[in-house]
């Protein structure tokens, strides 16, 4: 990435190493901290939004869609920009900012009241955010004609067109909060993904060992620390966001499949949550995520598709034994249990 140099990000290191070890210490700490980052962040947001309103110029909103044009970086990618192609290429980028949305649900184990509070957190949270998110979209491309926007701080970028220098400071608080809290509740649900394979039989049992004095996954807390500390250190944050961006979306287009599925082959199994509006929501959701992977660059469907073998290998030279090997014993169990009661 041009005007960027070094070999690590050692900042984005030290961070997830702090983050890790408040995950390991527990969840109710991990939680507090949050709360402390996300009303700084909303603040910071808020203030931004309410402030920049004021610098809006019109005609950077027109036309509201811009024509498509295309453009080739440095590195030899080549990126769209306006029209639709160029908005779900956008849309597909920034949707890693709705994965804690998603990661939010791999701690209902820990919730007092999974099946009411969990679904009521992630709408309401999730409606609050995307308003949000549009409102600081609205503001920041009307101050700054969108095709100068390519940039890694494009909100500072912002500010500084409105000549309020004494914001700047402020909004560099506001990314470091908002990218802290993120790192922070991906963190939280990675090592708690691997649990629940680990249990399923899916992983080794060494990803489901808890702490003896925290109860938390600590060895699945550490080797995510690690990995993600090793990847944000080393590698360009444009390639790790579309990584991501893609990853999310096919996960999604995947559980929105699984749950028509599973409403055909399994209609009896309890359901705490039931989707709503059956079977649009489901299609609409896989069809909306699938458009936006397609307008993600072809190098990042590379990167997935090695991701994926890397995992099916996983999956078929020790996952799929490991969880049949489960559902016999838990079987097993049932029977001795069912005949300890006759």
């Amino acid at each position: 990435m041009d005007g960027v140099y070094g070999t690590m990000n050692i900042p984005a290191v030290i961070i997830l190493a702090i983050l890790s070890a408040l995950l390991i210490r527990g969840t109710r700490e991990s939680a507090l901290v949050n709360n402390l980052i996300v009303i700084t962040k909303l603040s910071i947001v808020l203030m931004v939004i309410v402030i920049g309103w004021q610098f809006i110029n019109p005609a950077n909103h027109t036309p509201f869609i811009p024509a498509a044009t295309t453009y080739l970086t440095p590195q030899g990618v080549t990126h769209n920009y306006g029209g639709v192609l160029g908005i779900l290429g956008a849309a597909g980028v920034v949707f890693f900012a709705f994965i804690g949305f998603d990661a939010v649900s791999t701690a209902a184990q820990e919730a007092k009241d999974p099946q009411r509070d969990m679904p009521r957190g992630i709408m309401y949270s999730l409606v609050i955010c995307t308003i949000l998110y549009i409102a600081v979209a609205l503001v920041l491309t009307g101050i700054v004609r969108y095709d100068k926007l390519n940039v890694p701080a494009p909100i500072a970028l912002g500010v500084d067109s409105t000549g309020l220098t004494w914001l700047r400071p402020i909004i560099k608080l506001g990314a470091i909060a908002g990218l802290s809290s993120t790192m922070l509740v991906m963190l939280l649900g990675q090592p708690r993904i691997f649990y629940s394979m680990s249990r399923d039989g899916l992983l080794p049992p060494l990803f489901s060992a808890i702490h003896p004095k925290f109860k938390t996954p600590y060895i699945t807390t550490m080797m995510t620390g690690v990995v993600v500390a090793l990847v944000a250190g080393l590698f360009p944050i444009a390639t790790l966001t579309q990584l991501t961006a893609m990853g999310t979306l096919l996960a999604f287009v995947m559980v929105s499949m699984g749950i028509l599925v599973l409403r055909r082959t399994d209609p009896d199994l309890p359901r705490p949550f039931r989707t709503p509006w059956m079977p649009w929501v489901p299609i609409l959701g896989a069809l909306i995520c699938l458009a936006q992977m397609l307008g993600l660059p072809w190098r990042t469907w590379e990167r997935l598709i090695i991701w994926l073998a890397l995992g099916l290998a996983i999956y078929f030279l020790y996952g799929r034994r490991g969880a049949e090997r489960m559902r016999a014993r838990a079987a097993e169990r049932n029977e001795r249990s069912r005949a300890a009661k006759g």
